[in-house]
């Protein structure tokens, strides 16, 4: 009987960025402009330690390109010894039609006739949409550096998205999952069979 080699497992750290400057309370979304505050550099720092500290180096560190992603990146990037590898458009926020709005505009009655569908969502960019690119992105990188640890710098909800793709496929969108600023989704793979993940979050 031939040897099989056992299977080398591949982590893909998704790190959430860390808290934005945003003193007027605006849903910034896609919007440009929107930089890391003190406190979400700290926490960003701290995310690079975290990562430093575990002893397993980065293969690629790939980012979204929207500012508060791209620092947090730079900064994880800087407490590791590495550079930014790329920046990445399918890793971007998902689109939202309150962009630029106040975080709570969505409650003006005016806006209500977006709400109608709460699965698509109608007022943002379908759920399967966010999933289908954030699994690309993941799987070429699995595919580029398999065996090895790599990390991207995205956002809350496509984030929370491809962890559900993964461990609930084929299930309605349900809600949210720990995704607090700085975070750390470890997606876990064994071969091509994905096997769990793990999660931190700075203290800061």
């Amino acid at each position: 009987m031939a040897y099989a080699a056992p299977p080398v497992e591949t982590v893909v750290h998704l790190i959430r960025h860390g808290k934005v400057h945003n003193p007027s309370n605006v849903r910034y979304g896609r919007a440009p402009g929107f930089h890391l505050s003190e406190l979400g550099r700290a926490q960003a720092k701290a995310a690079g330690a975290h990562l430093r500290d575990a002893g397993q180096p980065l293969a690629a560190l790939v980012s979204s390109p929207l500012e508060r992603a791209v620092e947090t990146a730079e900064l994880i990037g800087g407490e590791l010894g590495m550079a930014l590898t790329a920046r990445d458009e399918r890793v971007t926020e998902a689109h939202n039609r309150f962009d630029g709005l106040h975080r709570w505009a969505f409650l003006q009655p005016w806006h209500w006739h977006r709400l109608y569908n709460p699965w698509r969502p109608s007022w943002a960019e379908p759920f399967g949409d966010v999933a289908a690119r954030m699994l690309a992105a993941i799987g070429d990188l699995r595919e580029r550096h398999a065996g090895t640890a790599v990390a991207i710098v995205s956002h809350q909800a496509p984030i929370w998205i491809a962890r559900q793709a993964f461990e609930r496929p084929g299930v309605p969108w349900l809600g949210a999952v720990r995704c607090t600023q700085a975070s750390i989704t470890s997606l876990r793979f064994d071969g091509d069979r994905y096997v769990g993940h793990m999660y931190w979050a700075p203290a800061v």
